[in-house]
């Protein structure tokens, strides 16, 4: 397995592509079925083909590093992935956009999952092309480094093969031309190694020269032509004879692919709202058995599905949520996320009469479901749940016989008292559309002045259970339209006398608890109208029911029933006596009747609401807000460098009125070493002021001899015996001014920044001041980079005088 060093010829480099680029493709059609073999499905293909083997030449060729390798195959995928894998997410197909690119990084980890469950054809939409693309490019790379780095070709059949696998694990059960892909596979890669088999013979020395005669040659190749004859004829008849028995050694059980084993989310749009069938529960099946429940205690419900979202047409449970149902893995134990409220628990034996659809029945959480040894055991398989909804469903339907046993936590009975202080659960609902706008109108009405989360509620349930009157539309009552859509829910709300029944009331107190900001929803289950927690219940259609339950905080879905007791239903008007025909008599003229006097309007009139003009906070308190943290988040990253020229300003200041003019002008000389140490020239340990100087001239040419003649003066000043003029000290700072203008002119504009703000001088003043005072702890002692203690009050000595103090020393400052 050692590496070949030498570069190869171009026609072998092309040979060899063009046999690894036809068994690698015929690897990827394994994926045909799967995406439909739509144009974008080759193309995606062939690019990740054509790219990794180019790669792989590339590394070859060209003697790259694995590194450099690695960034140009990451380079690659995010540049031709984004018209191959993504060119749904591309701007015109072709060009990046941030959502191409989103789709391509995350598609990396998620696009194998989306493969799987995405019914087939996938399409080329959410970045399912990135697993063919990713497939291809990486299987190319590795089979060209392997083809050509590595002198025994067989370690290429890894990727090879490895290809070929993804396009039966990523398939499906339908191969799409099984007999002619495996055969052409196998022809390709026979054929190849031979050649490279022969190549390898015949070349001597790694693959570099040819040392045969034209004889030689001529004979070898002559071999070469008889065995690939020899082998293409035993390779025919072999997929001839596998052709003729492929059906006799055919398993009868059809093959399994990974999709088999990955359970799809649960598409909710499949699954009509039960809802709709209310109606025909309560008139049709009145009377038929839809279910036999056990064990269900007194006051409890059997609960078929929670509806959270309207259209305008029908209440269902949000078809976005699919995510939430997830696949119960082990039917017997559900996990469950954990109730803020104590619930009540229980088992209840269910047995599937005339009941059929996908919603399971159940009484409230399931924490499990058993099936009983007569159940189907595929319903266990089939079950998918939604902890939030509290609402299981199955895939395959329940159907006239089915039974199980459902372990469920019962939703919370919180008595009003419980309820007075406790505000509506912090929920995200579904958004409703075509909500009809009486809801809105109608909800404030009800709602009136009530305060308290619960007062409101109870308000819009009162409301409609004593406003109206209950009919279901069956023989002896009145008529009542079926469905809650807008146009039924309008004519509800709008009518004198409401008429309707659960299916209505329901919908219409969920609407309006919704437009009110209340976390609400319509859950349709059934209920008795007599308990009998020792007996089987048999629940027929008449006991189907629609409540609404909203979510109050630490307590969870409390019940509301919204509709009418059934016995309060309109009394149908009363027929007129049919008129008696009478002798024709002359009768008097009737005496005139005068208008009646209509009572006066008891209620005031509606007076218009003065709106008040907004006030400068309601106006501009949002603005003042954001442009107050704006500002404070800016001044707060500025602060340390604000705090770096306010010291510095502050020991200009200092420096500059520091006592006698000898004493400002010693100062001066100290800005002049600190401007030097913000620029980074710092001069040795125990140079004299001339030295610095010199040092300061060096790093700024332009200065020319201004920094000598200030050192000349500060000396001049420290040892002068006679009395100094203040204007001196002053011409001396205008000076230092002077030559700090012309360093900042010669510096660039970063660099004078980088001055400005460096701490480097203060950092030198604080060092030499803690020297300072460990000098004056052990007197006698000297040291530090200058020859003694930065910063330290060391007395000098002026001729003829006493000793003098010049302060505290900077880093480039020395002691005479």
């Amino acid at each position: 397995m050692s590496a070949v060093s030498a570069k190869l010829p171009m026609w072998r480099y092309a040979l060899d592509a063009g046999c690894l680029g036809l068994a690698l493709f015929l690897g990827a059609l394994g994926l045909a079925d799967a995406y439909g073999t739509s144009a974008h499905y080759l193309l995606c293909c062939l690019g990740g083909i054509i790219a990794g083997l180019s790669l792989a030449w590339a590394h070859v060729y060209f003697r790259l590093q694995a590194w450099k390798t690695m960034a140009l195959f990451a380079g690659l995928y995010l540049l031709l992935g984004t018209p191959l894998a993504t060119p749904r997410e591309a701007l015109y197909g072709v060009l990046p956009t941030f959502e191409s690119l989103r789709v391509l990084l995350s598609g990396v980890v998620f696009s194998w999952k989306d493969m799987l469950t995405v019914a087939p054809p996938v399409g080329a939409y959410g970045g399912v092309l990135i697993v063919a693309f990713l497939a291809t490019a990486l299987t190319g790379l590795l089979a060209g480094l392997t083809a050509w780095r590595l002198r025994a070709p067989y370690w290429t059949l890894l990727p090879l093969l490895a290809m070929f696998v993804v396009g039966i694990a990523f398939g499906t059960r339908d191969v799409p031309l099984p007999m002619l892909r495996g055969g052409a596979f196998m022809a390709v890669l026979v054929g190849w190694l031979a050649w490279r088999r022969h190549i390898g013979s015949i070349v001597a020395d790694g693959f570099r020269s040819l040392n045969h005669t034209e004889a030689d040659v001529r004979s070898v190749r002559d071999g070469l032509v008889r065995r690939v004859a020899l082998g293409a004829v035993v390779l025919l008849g072999a997929s001839g004879i596998t052709a003729a028995a492929a059906d006799l050694i055919t398993p009868p059980i059809p093959r399994q692919v990974l999709r088999d084993a990955v359970e799809p989310p649960v598409d909710l749009y499949t699954y009509p709202s039960p809802l709709t069938n209310f109606r025909k529960y309560t008139k049709t099946m009145a009377e038929r058995t839809l279910l036999t429940v056990t064990g269900l205690p007194e006051g409890e419900r059997v609960r078929l599905a929670a509806l959270d979202s309207y259209n305008g047409m029908v209440f269902n449970v949000d078809p976005k949520s699919g995510g939430n149902f997830a696949p119960v893995g082990d039917s017997a134990d559900i996990r469950t996320s954990g109730s803020q409220a104590q619930r009540a628990g229980g088992e209840l034996g269910i047995r599937i009469g005339d009941y059929a659809g996908v919603w399971l029945p159940g009484g409230g959480r399931l924490t499990g479901v058993g099936v009983d040894e007569e159940g189907r055991e595929q319903l266990a398989r089939s079950l998918f749940y939604s902890d939030e909804a509290e609402t299981a469903l199955s895939s395959i339907g329940l159907q006239n016989g089915d039974s199980y046993t459902a372990r469920v936590q019962f939703p919370v009975r919180a008595a009003d008292a419980e309820l007075e202080n406790a505000d509506f659960a912090q929920l995200r609902m579904p958004e409703l559309a075509n909500v009809p706008p009486v809801a809105a109108a109608k909800s404030v009405e009800y709602v009136g002045s009530a305060r308290t989360a619960l007062e409101r509620a109870r308000s819009l349930e009162t409301a409609l259970k004593t406003g109206g009157f209950f009919s279901s539309g069956a023989e002896g009552q009145v008529p009542s339209l079926s469905g809650h859509g807008a146009g039924r829910i309008t004519g509800l709300l709008d009518a004198e006398d409401p008429i309707g029944d659960d299916e209505q009331y329901a919908v219409a107190m969920a609407l309006m608890a919704r437009e009110q900001g209340m976390p609400a929803r319509v859950v349709m289950g059934f209920y008795p109208e007599k308990y009998d927690p020792a007996a089987a219940v048999e629940l027929k259609g008449s006991d189907a029911h629609a409540w609404v339950e909203i979510a109050f905080e630490s307590i969870g879905w409390v019940t509301f029933d919204p509709t009418p007791d059934d016995d309060e239903q309109p009394t149908p008007p009363e027929q007129e006596p049919r008129a008696v025909p009478q002798p024709q008599v002359l009768q008097p003229p009737p005496p005139e009747q005068q208008d009646a006097e209509l009572p006066p309007e008891t209620a005031p009139e509606p007076q218009e609401v003065q709106e008040e003009e907004p006030g400068f906070w309601e106006t501009w308190g949002a603005l003042v807000i954001g442009v107050a943290i704006g500002f404070g988040s800016l001044l707060l990253l500025a602060s340390p460098f604000l705090l770096i020229l306010g010291l510095k300003a502050r020991r200009r200041r200092r420096r500059a009125s520091a006592g006698s003019p000898g004493a400002r002008i010693s100062g001066g000389w100290q800005e002049v070493l600190s401007q030097g140490t913000d620029y980074g020239i710092i001069a040795r340990g125990g140079a004299t002021r001339r030295e610095h100087a010199g040092a300061l001239a060096a790093g700024f040419p332009t200065l020319g001899t201004l920094p000598l003649d200030l050192a000349a003066r500060a000396d001049k000043a420290t040892f002068s015996t006679g009395p100094l003029d203040p204007d001196e000290a002053a011409g001396y700072w205008r000076d230092v001014d002077g030559q700090a203008a012309k360093m900042g002119a010669a510096a660039s504009f970063w660099r004078r920044q980088r001055a400005r703000f460096s701490p480097r001088s203060l950092l030198h003043e604080w060092l030499a001041a803690l020297s300072a005072r460990g000098a004056q702890a052990a007197p006698g002692r000297l040291g530090g980079p200058l020859g003694g203690p930065l910063g330290a009050k060391l007395p000098w000595r002026r001729p003829g005088g006493g000793a003098r103090t010049l302060g505290k020393v900077n880093a480039m400052e020395t002691k005479e």
